[in-house]
């Protein structure tokens, strides 16, 4: 037997259930359900507002685009320029332009992390098994 409920929700979870609901080919009723059982979907306004609307995004991708995300890997060229950095950054010989780039690479390696993480946990929210690789 089903219990009709009517209630107001927030604006944002709305729109963050019928994301989900389109990006999942689901009946947003369906995606509701799935939500009361098992929590609502990954948050993602805790992490620095440089970053959120990037995390946002994520919410409207269907899973084979979210798998490639949490699949993504940095490439050895990128992983090698930023340990260098990293290594030069000990010393007081890291020029101006450098440092600038080290930031970059990290806010860069940050966001990557992030993406990769967010896109796991909404993959694992949508039923899907997601190992820690």
């Amino acid at each position: 037997m089903a219990e009709t409920v009517s209630l107001q929700l927030p604006e944002r979870l709305h729109q963050r259930l019928v994301n989900t609901a389109q990006a999942t080919g689901r009946p947003l009723e369906a995606v509701i359900l799935h939500a009361i059982a098992v929590g609502s979907p990954p948050e993602w306004d805790d992490v620095p507002a440089e970053y959120q609307s990037d995390l946002a995004a994520l919410d409207r991708l269907e899973d084979e685009a979210l798998w490639k995300i949490a699949r993504a890997q940095k490439s050895q060229d990128e992983m090698a320029r930023y340990d260098e950095l990293l290594d030069k950054n000990q010393s007081p010989s890291l020029a101006e332009v450098e440092q600038l780039e080290l930031l970059r690479l990290r806010q860069d390696a940050e966001k990557f992390m992030l993406c990769k993480a967010h896109a796991a946990a909404i993959l694992k929210w949508r039923g899907h098994q997601v190992s820690a690789a």
